[in-house]
Formats: C-alpha cells, sequence, structure tokens
C-alpha cells in the first residue's frame, strides 16, 4: 500500500524533479486545471492503485521505446492493464521492431527514473526526436492521469486539455492507434 495525500488542486511546495517543476510550470502557463497527489514511491502499476483510488481515475501506462539503433523513440500511452507485445507495437506502426529504452535513455530524453515516465517529458524533448503514441482508449477518456515527473506525485487533468493546450505546447504529434 502506497501512501496517497488528499487532492489538491495547487502546485506542490517541493518537487521531485526537474520536469516536475516544468510540468506544473506549463499547466500554469496554459491555464490547465489539474488534481495532484503526494505519494509515496509509485513505481509500478501496483503501487498505482490506492492513487487511482483516491483520484477517481486510472493512472495510463506510459512506455519509452527506441529501435536498436536509439535513434528512433517512442512513447507510448496505454491504459494501466495493457499487455505490451513489442512485436505488436511495430506492426500496428509499420517500423522495424522496438524495445525498452534502458533507464540511461529514459532519463537523458524525459528527464525521469523507471516508473516516472509521462508525457510531461515531451517538454524536454524541443527537436522533437520522440514520436507520441497513444491507445485510442486514452484518447477517448475524459480524465488523464499520470506521473507528474516523479514517483512521488500524480495527477489527473482533462484529456482534453492534455490534447488541445498541452501538445501543441509542445509542438508533438499524437499517432492514436487501437
Amino acid at each position: 500500500m502506497v501512501y496517497v495525500s488528499e487532492i489538491s488542486i495547487t502546485r506542490p511546495d517541493e518537487y521531485g524533479s526537474e520536469l516536475e517543476k516544468m510540468t506544473y510550470e506549463a499547466l500554469t502557463t496554459l491555464d490547465i486545471p489539474f488534481y495532484q497527489v503526494a505519494t509515496g514511491e509509485a513505481l509500478t502499476m501496483e503501487d498505482c492503485i490506492d492513487i487511482d483510488k483516491r483520484l477517481g481515475i486510472e493512472v495510463v501506462k506510459t512506455i519509452f521505446l527506441c529501435n536498436q539503433k536509439k535513434t528512433q523513440f517512442y512513447l507510448y500511452v496505454t491504459p494501466a492493464d495493457f499487455k505490451f507485445v513489442t512485436k505488436d507495437f511495430g506492426k500496428k506502426l509499420a517500423i522495424p521492431r522496438v524495445s525498452f529504452a534502458s533507464a540511461e535513455l529514459l532519463k537523458e530524453r524525459l528527464g525521469v527514473i523507471p516508473g516516472a515516465a509521462t508525457i510531461f517529458g515531451l517538454l524536454l524533448d524541443s527537436e522533437h526526436e520522440i514520436q507520441l503514441v497513444f491507445d485510442r482508449r486514452i484518447a477517448e477518456r475524459d480524465w488523464y492521469g499520470c506521473s507528474s515527473g516523479s514517483v512521488t506525485n500524480y495527477m489527473k487533468l482533462a484529456t482534453k486539455d492534455l490534447l488541445e493546450k498541452f501538445l501543441p505546447y509542445t509542438g508533438h504529434k499524437i499517432r492514436i492507434i487501437d
């Protein structure tokens, strides 16, 4: 069981990473309302069960992938219970097989440690080298729940705000797959 604070609609007093600080600055700049909770260290989808209950949503699974040469990168957002198979992902995108990116690449490209991969890592991808891929079920949800850029803070915000305000702000395009 992971500690989960009461819900807040304000920024945290302290940040668990530089990316988390950037996340809240971007949301404030874009006037995107959010609900956030401070948590104990949550590294797995099982750790997120109590977070889901508190926020009233299901936190998404965010997977960071790359090709063998580590020259193409993909951020895949899918439901928490989705059984991910790299071969199937490659077929859906008509790309060569991909693999999970290393902890070093995760830190370098998204500014986080394993367990904290988040769409907000796109704030660090000014060259737009990371391709964003959403499972259609996530894109169609009213609410989007995820890490804010650390393993000790999670949030929910309207999916519409994420797609219509945040992504244009970062300049990233989204590809939606079934």
